[in-house]
């Protein structure tokens, strides 16, 4: 056998290193394919993921929340201690005007109390002061906390005179504001009532006693 050459040992020396090179290239390429792969893999399981639904999460409660009920307010109760009576304002001609719910106010006791023990008078009452004839009289305001239309009305119910009174000031009992008629019976409402329905003089109030 030909013993080769040593330039020919050197040519196949270097042909081996560069074959060796591009072998780690390769396999770093083929790492780096490989990592690819993972990649490809990750994107296989991306697309594994598409397919397969992914579960739907809990649904969080959406309900509303009952708000508790406020209570409904209690309606204010005055005069409990008196007889009532539906009150009817009337026009001349017979129109109704406007109607209240009066605690009847028929004793001397009752009278002379009237409405200073009263705080505030709900729009829908009002206190009917009862006498045995018509008679002149003279209303006061006394202890008074709020003003009131006070409404004279003769035997029959016809309004004789209408008076728009105003509480005490801070320094004052009331006693000299005093506002005077003629008639039976004398309806007491909130201040305007009268105005408010144009309630006047000759106009009737009809009630039963």
């Amino acid at each position: 056998m030909q013993t080769p050459s040593r330039r020919q040992v050197l040519v196949t020396a270097v042909a081996l290193g560069l074959a060796g090179c591009t072998s780690s290239d390769d396999g770093g390429n083929g790492g780096d394919d490989g990592g690819n792969g993972g990649d490809d893999g990750g994107n296989g399981g991306d697309d594994g993921m598409a397919a397969t639904p992914t579960a739907t999460p809990a649904e969080t409660s959406t309900e509303t929340p009952t708000p508790e009920e406020t209570p409904s307010e209690t309606p204010v109760e005055i005069h409990d201690d008196y007889e009532t009576t539906e009150v009817t304002a009337r026009s001349s001609d017979s129109e109704v005007l406007g109607r209240v719910t009066a605690a009847i106010a028929d004793t001397h006791d009752l009278r002379y109390l009237g409405l200073s023990d009263t705080e505030s008078l709900p729009e829908d009452r009002g206190m009917l002061f009862v006498y045995d004839e018509v008679q002149e009289l003279t209303f006061v305001m006394r202890e008074m906390d709020f003003p009131i239309d006070i409404v004279y009305a003769d035997d029959e119910g016809v309004i004789t005179t209408i008076h728009h009174a105003r509480a005490p000031g801070p320094d004052e009992d009331g006693n000299d504001l005093q506002y005077p008629g003629r008639g039976q019976y004398v309806l007491e409402l909130n201040q305007h009532w009268t105005t408010e329905r144009d309630v006047e003089a000759g106009d009737v109030l009809e009630f039963e006693l």
